[in-house]
């Protein structure tokens, strides 16, 4: 395989796996839910759409033809990370709210 296909496969790999562990470290390091939400929606999925890549790179230069398998992974991936991230911070805005407000009624 060409050295530079290999470079660009490595570092993508790299990068991606330095995402992925920053977004764990944040997840299990963050304070409260809310700054814990970012680690898994931002940096990981960063992280994991670089390692796909490095994937579609790897499979279009060593197979014939364009790998869209992993470009429909990465696409997936982008569009559903942030959804369930917006209704999870929904949610849990919406269960802290009605808690407080029971408390304020319980006065």
């Amino acid at each position: 395989m060409n050295p530079i296909i290999e470079f660009v496969v490595a570092s993508l790999i790299l990068l991606g796996a330095a995402f992925a562990l920053l977004g764990s470290v944040g997840l299990a390091r963050l304070p409260d839910f809310f700054t814990r939400l970012h680690g898994p929606t931002k940096a990981t999925t960063l992280g994991v759409g670089a390692m796909v890549l490095a994937s579609a790179v790897y499979f279009t230069a060593t197979q014939p033809g364009v790998s869209l398998h992993e470009i429909a992974v990465m696409l997936f991936l982008f569009i559903t990370a942030p959804v369930s991230a917006h209704l999870l911070a929904k949610a849990a805005l919406h269960r802290r709210t009605a808690a407080h407000d029971k408390d304020v009624d319980d006065r």
